[in-house]
């Protein structure tokens, strides 16, 4: 896990397994909702998760072209967008896949006004 909006595309044509900016016909428009969750959310808009494990690794704006941070061959955010013309993101909402119920709570703080903008957009 970890805390961005990631867009597509997340596969490339080389399917390096990271650091190939993967751009789609839309990016601008992809950015633009990455960017208006993340610039809510008190942590992904630092651009610094500072996940375990992972201290170094940061986002610029707290969003990230799917194929730059990793490639994924065949995921449903490229394929939704490929096939049936669905714009989505992929957010990473916290590093642990698997978070306590006692921290649902500030999850939801975390995340509430990040939710609001987003619909806003769309």
């Amino acid at each position: 896990g970890s805390v961005v909006a990631s867009y597509p595309y997340d596969d490339s044509p080389t399917h390096r397994l990271t650091g190939v900016y993967s751009k789609s016909a839309d990016d601008e428009v992809f950015k633009y909702l990455a960017k208006a969750y993340a610039s809510h959310h008190p942590i992904m808009r630092t651009g610094k998760p500072n996940c375990p494990g992972e201290e170094a690794e940061t986002f610029p704006d707290g969003i990230t072209n799917g194929a730059q941070w990793y490639d994924v061959e065949g995921g449903m955010q490229d394929y939704n967008y490929v096939w049936a013309n669905c714009f989505e993101i992929t957010l990473e909402l916290s590093c642990c896949k698997y978070p306590l119920t006692s921290e649902l709570p500030k999850e939801w703080e975390n995340n509430r006004e990040s939710l609001l903008a987003f619909i806003e957009k769309v």
